[in-house]
């Protein structure tokens, strides 16, 4: 289901550092069970493919520089933009564009679905436009359904206003009570469409005689809401972009260049053709865009015809560190993707040295789960000099294994999806890499299929620490009750499915491993692990109701 159509006219204080202590659970070590899961169908929210973990959203603009009408095709732009950033979301995705002339008139297409179902010709040729936001969507706060497809667009006394956002507010529900108190009616659950509300007035003692201070307004709404988010805001004829103080979410600016530039186009003296915004730098040269820089945490961008500049920094208290999501590195990001000036891709190959170093095996190969765990594999076997080798084929016309109504049809459905490349595997003791286990579903029927296959021994080494808690910053980590973490240690893990030994990369030796660059440049840095620590950077959310 998908719309298209012309869319016009007719502080709270900051929370304090919060750990939950884990309530460990006795399992039987010689019997260990799991819990059943729920034998009704899963929605494509409630689970992910393999894994059961699922990340958001992700949020793209685009605007053209120098005349308009522009020779840019922007709805293209932002097309192509989102489909390098559909592994951010499958669930629904969202154009809107301006022509920059009237603040009364947006173009919009919208619907539930992939990328490559939701538009084609007919669709791309009702968003003309000189600027334009997308998003694409997995779906958190909210729930499913396309009265919260994005992006949203409201009316405000200045025109219309769009808006898409990735992350999810911690103090949602003190938010949502204040916009309510206001005479502001919601139509949705949406945290996306409760921001673009509480934008929508202006904040006291700020004079806007001479029209609307968005600036002003986005800063009150930061001050307000501490996490989670990075937005793209799109008004007539300028975008925002805007990373929470914690910059627990990711966005960079990436510089759309002429077509002959080569790899020199992001030198400061290649002239610039537009300017684009994004979750990740992935999609940039796909689309002709040369990475810039990252939005700092706390940093309101406006993006206009003229180019990019800071227009504001809202401060995090001084007791306070960053918070980026230490799990785009480990899960979430595109391995091509640039965080904090260093491509995911290399970090996930520095786990896997670090991996070794933790958690050494006497094997005679190393292969990974392709392909979450492959750059760790590589890692891994560079820092052991054992031999890499590719030994599960994968099948990529399989349906998902999540809307398996039953764990035993998923675990076959898992199955299903790999074959063993048993030339490679028989008579071998193999080391198996893979990025995470969430529910510990999957791993089983791997190890089985491979045994099956002739493999001799199989070790599992995972290259993240247990995930045991709850995100509340726009991660849908399943419950800590289905967390096989909170349910076996490593050794009841490998007797349960099988391998003959188990182990993870440690908090220490991940967050080691990440900003080890940043330690050489002295950069201050700051990463988020309250997954695998259950230290919460920003507090927990209001009254506990998520």
């Amino acid at each position: 289901m998908s719309s298209s159509k012309n869319v016009s006219l007719a502080p709270q204080s900051q929370s304090q550092h919060v750990r939950i202590e884990s309530h460990k659970q006795q399992v039987e070590a010689d019997a260990p069970t799991l819990a059943s899961t729920s034998t009704s169908t899963l929605s494509i929210s409630e689970s992910k493919e393999l894994t059961g973990l699922t990340h958001e959203c992700g949020v793209f603009g685009a605007i053209a520089c120098g005349d308009w009408p522009t020779q840019i095709d922007i709805a293209h732009v932002i097309c192509l933009g989102l489909v390098a950033l559909q592994h951010r979301g499958q669930e629904s995705a969202g154009i809107v564009t301006s022509e920059g002339k009237c603040s009364k008139n947006f173009n919009m297409h919208k619907g539930m679905g992939m990328i490559s179902t939701l538009f084609n010709d007919d669709s791309m040729k009702k968003l003309r436009g000189n600027l334009g936001i997308g998003h694409t969507r997995y779906s958190t706060a909210g729930g499913s359904g396309s009265v919260n497809c994005q992006p949203f667009v409201v009316h405000t006394a200045h025109g219309a206003m769009a808006l898409a956002h990735n992350g999810e507010l911690v103090n949602n529900e003190s938010l949502r009570r204040e916009v309510l108190a206001r005479g502001v009616g919601l139509s949705t659950h949406s945290d996306s469409e409760l921001i673009a509300q509480s934008l929508c007035c202006a904040p006291e003692g700020v004079s806007e005689h001479d029209g609307p201070n968005w600036p002003a307004r986005i800063r009150h709404f930061m001050m307000m809401a501490p996490l989670s988010y990075s937005l793209v805001i799109m008004l007539k004829d300028k975008i925002y972009g805007v990373r929470d103080t914690y910059g627990n979410r990711p966005l960079c600016i990436g510089k759309i260049v002429p077509i002959n530039s080569g790899h020199t186009g992001n030198s400061t003296e290649t002239p610039a053709d537009g300017w684009v915004v994004s979750s990740e730098s992935c999609g940039f040269l796909s689309i002709g865009a040369r990475y810039e820089r990252e939005v700092e945490p706390g940093e309101i961008v406006e993006l206009t015809r003229s180019g990019y500049r800071t227009v504001d920094i809202v401060e995090r208290p001084d007791f306070k560190r960053m918070a980026f999501c230490i799990f785009e590195y480990v899960y979430f990001a595109r391995g091509d993707s640039i965080f904090e000036g260093q491509m995911v891709y290399s970090v996930r190959l520095e786990c896997g040295r670090q991996l070794w170093r933790e958690a050494p095996v006497e094997a005679d190969i190393v292969s990974s789960v392709p392909e979450s765990g492959t750059a760790a594999a590589h890692g891994y076997a560079r820092e052991s000099n054992l031999e890499f080798a590719e030994v599960l084929c994968r099948n990529r016309y399989v349906g998902r294994t999540f809307i398996q109504p039953s764990t035993r049809l998923r675990q076959l459905g898992v199955a299903k999806k790999f074959g063993a490349l048993s030339e490679n595997v028989a008579g071998k003791r193999l080391v198996l890499i893979d990025d995470s286990i969430v529910r510990g579903n999957t791993i089983g029927p791997i190890i089985k299929l491979l045994r099956d296959a002739g493999a001799r021994e199989v070790h599992i080494r995972i290259a993240s620490p247990p995930l045991q808690y709850a995100c509340y910053m726009g991660i849908n980590i399943p419950t800590r009750e289905e967390l096989i973490a909170n349910k076996m240690n490593a050794q009841q893990l490998a007797r349960h499915v099988g391998a003959d030994s188990l182990a993870y990369l440690s908090v220490a030796g991940l967050v080691q491993t990440v900003q080890r660059k940043h330690v050489a440049s002295a950069k201050p840095t700051g990463h988020c692990t309250a997954c695998l620590t259950g230290e919460y950077p920003g507090g927990l959310p209001d009254e506990l109701s998520w």
